[in-house]
Formats: C-alpha cells, sequence, structure tokens
C-alpha cells in the first residue's frame, strides 16, 4: 500500500503541485524542503526531523492536504451510499452499490482505513518534531499551524470512529503501516478518542486557522476553461468546529455548543459570520425558477443571488473547510464524484450543461424528493394598501434548495437527475450552516428548543432580544447574553437585529434558504412557521410512522424538534458526505433510557429509514452501522 514520505529537498512551487498546481500564494522568497507525498509503494515512513525554522513546515501542512485529498472520495461515497438521500441507478458502480445496501467487505474499494491514518500519521509526526517556541518579537509564528494540525488529527479520528466504531489508536509516528495492526494499541470509541484528544484541543480554542498572510491562489484551469482557485485558510479545520463535532458526536452537549458559539462570536471572519445571515435575506423571498407552480396570491418578489453559488468553482461563500481537489490529472489528485453524481468535471467541453453524462451512478431518493416536495414554501401575498410585509401566505411548492441541487432532464431525459453540487472538484467539510445547525442539535438536547428554533426560523440576532419574539423565553434570552454570549454586549454588535435596511449585515434562519418567508423579520407572528405548531405536527407524524404513544413531554418535544433539525440537514447539506454520519449520532442518542420511546428506539429510527435500500444485515443492531476495520 501507498505511504506517505517525509520531506526532502524541493521548491515552493513543487509543494503547492501537491494540492493540484503550482499556487503562488506564498511569499515569493520563501522556499521549503519536500518530496511527493504518497508516491512510493514502500511501507516504510522516511522521517526527517528537521522542523526547527519558521517556515519549513508550511510543507507538512500541504503535505497534510494531499493526504486529505485522498480520502476525499470515500469520504463523500461512504456518507452518503450508506444515508436516506440517494438511490442506485443501472449504471452504479459495484462498490458504491455494496456501500448502499451494506453488504461492502473489505475489499470494497471504499473501505480503507488506512486513508485516514496517512492523515493521521502525518499529524503525528509534526506534532512530535515541531518547535513550537518560535517567535517574531511577541508573536508565537508557528502556534496557529500547530493547532491546526492537531485538529486535523481529531478530525481523522472522529472519522474513523464513524466508520468503524472502534479503531487503533496512537498519538507517536509510525515508521512501517504494519505497525497499526501488530502494535497492542488501545480500540477507542468516539467516547474514547474525545477523552484522549479534546483536552489538548482545548488549549488552542480561539485560535484562527493559519492563512500564511495570502488570500488564494490559482491552481490552474479546468479542462473546460474555467479558473479555479485556492485558499489555504479554507484547508484547514478551525480547532473550535472540530471540538464542537467531538464533543456533539460524543453526547457532551454543552462543551460542544459552547465551542460552535466561540466559533461563530470569536474565530469566524465577519463574511463567513453573516453568510447565512445575507444569503438566507436573499432567499427568503426566492420561488421556482420556472414561477409556473406558484399561487395567484405570491406578490412576484425575488431577489438576490442562487443559494447554489454556494457550490460554484471558485466559491467561498459559507464554506469554513473543504478539499480542493486538481483540476486535472497532471496537476494532482483528482475526484470521481462528480462523475458519480453525473458531472464529467474533467471534460474539454466548455460549458458546464455539456460536463453532464448520461450514465449517472448515483440519484436522489424517494425519501428526498418527498420530503423537499411536501415542504411548505412561504411567501408575500398580494395586497391592496398596507405593507406587504405584513402579509404571509404558505403553500406545499417545496423546499427551493431541491430546486438548485437537482437538474431535471426534459424529453428523452426526463427520467434523469443531475446532482449540480457536483459540478466541480471541491469536497466541503463544513460550512457556516454546519456549525449554526449543529449548534441547534446541541441547545436542543440542552432543552432550549426555543433557542435551536430560533437557528432555523429567525436566525440568532438581537431581534431575539424582542419580547415581541413570543417563542423565546426570558430564561434563552439570559442564555444568549452569557452562557452562549451572541448577545452579550461584547458581541451583539457582530448579529444586528433585522432591519428592512441591513439584509446583507445580519442573520436569517436556515430554513429560509429554501422555504421562503419563515422568519418573522419586523414584524412578528406573521409567519405560520412556528415552534408550537411545527413541532405538533412532527409530533404527529412520528406517532404514525412508528407507532409509539408521543405525549406533551419535554422529552417528546425535543425528539421531534430533532426530527425536524433531520429533515433540515436533509434539505441543506444533501450529497455533501455526511448523511449517514448524522443519522448515526442522532439515532446512538436517541438509543438509551433518556429517551421516551424504548432503549432501541434509536435503532428502529434509523432502520426505518433506511429500510428502502434493503440492506443485507439488520440495521436494528448498531453493530451493523460500521464497516469492517481494512
Amino acid at each position: 500500500m501507498k505511504q506517505n514520505i517525509f520531506y526532502k529537498e524541493r521548491s515552493l512551487k513543487k509543494m503547492m503541485k501537491l494540492l493540484g498546481a503550482a499556487f503562488l500564494i506564498l511569499h515569493s522568497s520563501i522556499f521549503i524542503s519536500c518530496q511527493d507525498m504518497l508516491e512510493t509503494d514502500s511501507s516504510r515512513q522516511l522521517f526527517d526531523k528537521e522542523l526547527n525554522s519558521k517556515t519549513d513546515s508550511v510543507f507538512f501542512g500541504f503535505g497534510v492536504m494531499q493526504a486529505m485529498q485522498q480520502l476525499a472520495d470515500q469520504y463523500v461515497f461512504q456518507g452518503e451510499m450508506q444515508g436516506d438521500l440517494v438511490k442506485t441507478t443501472y449504471y452504479t458502480d459495484n462498490n458504491l452499490r455494496q456501500l448502499a445496501n451494506f453488504s461492502a467487505t473489505t475489499a470494497n474499494r471504499y473501505d480503507s482505513a488506512y486513508v485516514y491514518y496517512r492523515v493521521i500519521n502525518n499529524c503525528n509526526y509534526y506534532i512530535a518534531h515541531r518547535d513550537t517556541t518560535l517567535r517574531t518579537g511577541s508573536t508565537n509564528v508557528v502556534i496557529n499551524e500547530y493547532a491546526a494540525i492537531k485538529a486535523f488529527r481529531a478530525w481523522a479520528y472522529l472519522q474513523l470512529a464513524r466508520v468503524y466504531g472502534k479503531v487503533p489508536f496512537f498519538t507517536e509516528p509510525l515508521g512501517t503501516i504494519s505497525q497499526i495492526n501488530n502494535s497492542n494499541y488501545p480500540q477507542l470509541d468516539i467516547q474514547g478518542i474525545v477523552a484522549q484528544l479534546a483536552p489538548d484541543l482545548e488549549e488552542y480554542s480561539g485560535l484562527p486557522v493559519p492563512t500564511y498572510g495570502v488570500t488564494y491562489g490559482s491552481i490552474g484551469s479546468t479542462n473546460w476553461g474555467q479558473a479555479k482557485r485556492m485558499y489555504p485558510s479554507l484547508c484547514f479545520i478551525p480547532v473550535d468546529v472540530i471540538l464542537g463535532e467531538l464533543y456533539l458526536e460524543a453526547g457532551e452537549y454543552d462543551k460542544a455548543a459552547r465551542h460552535y458559539t466561540t466559533y461563530l462570536t470569536d474565530v469566524a471572519p465577519d463574511a463567513n459570520r453573516r453568510y447565512a445571515q445575507s444569503m438566507a435575506s436573499t432567499l427568503r423571498v426566492r420561488a421556482r425558477n420556472d414561477f409556473d407552480m406558484l399561487p395567484s396570491d405570491y406578490d412576484g418578489s425575488v431577489s438576490g443571488v442562487s443559494w447554489s453559488s454556494i457550490f460554484s468553482n471558485n466559491s467561498v461563500t459559507d464554506i469554513i473547510s473543504y478539499i480542493p481537489m486538481a483540476v486535472n490529472r497532471l496537476r494532482g489528485v483528482i475526484t470521481n464524484v462528480p462523475l458519480a453524481f453525473g458531472y464529467n468535471y474533467y471534460s474539454t467541453s466548455n460549458a458546464i450543461d455539456s460536463l453532464r453524462v448520461d450514465e449517472i451512478q448515483i440519484a436522489p431518493s424517494n425519501a428526498y424528493t418527498t420530503l423537499s416536495d411536501s415542504t411548505e414554501y412561504y411567501y408575500y401575498k398580494q395586497v391592496t394598501g398596507g405593507l406587504r410585509q405584513q402579509y404571509v401566505n404558505n403553500a406545499k411548492l417545496g423546499d427551493m434548495r431541491f430546486q438548485n441541487t437537482v437538474t431535471q432532464g426534459e424529453g428523452e431525459d426526463s427520467t434523469k437527475q443531475w446532482i449540480t453540487k457536483f459540478n466541480n472538484g471541491n469536497i466541503i467539510l463544513y460550512r457556516t450552516s454546519t456549525v449554526y445547525l449543529h449548534l441547534a442539535e446541541a441547545l436542543n438536547r440542552l432543552g432550549h428548543l426555543d433557542a435551536a428554533f430560533a437557528i432555523l426560523k429567525d436566525g440568532i440576532t438581537a431581534s431575539l432580544l424582542d419580547s415581541a419574539r413570543t417563542y423565546i423565553t426570558d430564561e434563552t434570552r439570559q442564555l444568549l447574553q452569557t452562557t452562549y454570549p451572541f448577545l452579550s454586549d461584547e458581541n451583539i454588535a457582530k448579529f444586528p437585529a433585522q432591519t428592512t435596511s441591513n439584509y446583507s449585515e445580519t442573520n436569517y434562519g436556515i430554513h429560509q434558504h429554501g422555504a421562503g418567508v419563515v422568519g418573522d423579520g419586523n414584524f412578528p407572528g406573521r409567519s405560520a412557521y412556528q415552534l408550537d405548531s411545527i413541532v405538533g405536527l412532527k409530533m404527529k407524524e412520528i406517532a404514525s410512522v412508528y407507532g409509539v404513544n408521543v405525549g406533551t413531554t419535554k422529552q417528546d418535544s425535543i425528539n421531534a424538534l430533532e426530527d425536524i433539525l433531520c429533515d433540515e440537514y436533509a434539505l441543506e447539506f444533501a450529497f455533501e458526505g455526511n448523511r449517514f454520519y448524522d443519522l448515526c449520532r442522532m439515532a446512538r442518542h436517541k438509543n438509551g433510557t433518556g429517551t421516551p420511546y424504548g432503549d432501541n428506539f434509536g435503532s428502529i429510527w434509523l432502520a426505518r429509514k433506511l429500510e428502502y435500500k434493503n440492506p443485507q444485515k439488520s440495521l436494528l443492531i448498531p453493530d451493523n452501522w460500521y464497516l469492517p476495520f481494512q
């Protein structure tokens, strides 16, 4: 099996080629020692312990990123093929088909623990040998990078635990790959991994990722002529984001919420902090592209850019962390993900529509289509006199994110559906929307249902302090000023109240990305999208689908709102690679004595969602959620 080599003499230009091209993004006077990674059949790991200058570790950071490129396809395919949002087609590769029906063995192309251990071993070596005392004046010039490498390692271990349940855990660099299996390393699950890694990462909470002093660099053009940029800071994972993810996975909800809050209030750039806000404001009145299904009383209000712009080749909108893949084989590691979803990213055609292929391997599931089509769309009504913002109606027009994610064929191609999120070579790991929605999941589990629902409905802004927002309790208003201090005196200016003049500068609910005017804006109570009614509808659905006695306790409400969030994950993050992991996390948390419907309700819930896939093993057994370790 190919294994990384740590690094002999090359130039900065060669270093950048590891990510797909000659990135002209660092100061031209810097030169780095290195050698191509992952380019040897030897199982030996070669080490050069010289990591004691201010610049020589830059290559290590990009070397870890190339190891991330090696696992990108597996990350997406495992996370989506095992989830409930996709279905196979006549053209589906057998490796993907096996993932979809839970029959994959260690022979499966997309079952390799070692792609994650590549990342881990690179990180272990860096952490063991990096001189962290280097300074320019009073500034530590390596600490942000050092923290970012530890975040990479934590992410890789998180993924291993999600995929395999319990995995060998080690923090020293290995010389041979066989040591993973031949040594008596402890086998840790997610709780054990969190216990081992989170305390150390806490030291770096609040640190931003390294930028190397630049915004972006060109990685050349695609075969069909579109220029592509690489943003160094977006290749890293912020420490507080990965800490939030670790704690959420382990069910430590307060710690998760605190770190998501720290990221959004102290770490996120202003543009990212307000992304979900400004995009939502432009989409809050967006309707179907063809308008042929709109009700007669719709007032025609449409403005702003499409939500789908998040997924364009050079977008930085909403993206916190991603894996930029090479634009062609000559420039580095390429991806098969776009092709599986129906786009030949490496085509020589010069129009995006011409990138479509007929042999689509992954299509939207009926469950995803049904969820989207059944979603209410909220819109401003035509009125005679008065302000239109005071009049909101709703109809089952569907969620508009589906319209921007799935392209439906016409004529002879009417049965074909192409997933437009992957008409480029970027593999997104985290978006600002991820942090907000995972924060909502944590707050809901802590019993703060109104705060969680606010993230869907209105967004977290100073508007929530207005007593006219009657669904927000005084306890939650205090909570958002103290425990999770979005609206403290220090932070409230970052999350200003909504007005008719600051749509691009404030926050709007995530559900508004596709469902129209769900927030109340300056007219509280006008939208029918309200906490009690939406939770009540979900309770009825749970009782009907799962045959359980849904009561009126707070635990019943928490479970229902968690399912609402699960639906929102589907609408917002479909096909991005995280669906099955989200389902498994929620299923684990629904299992146990704290749930109102029995100790194994989470397993029943998950098995029901995936029964259409005819799984080859019972998903009522949590051990069957994991792939065989290879």
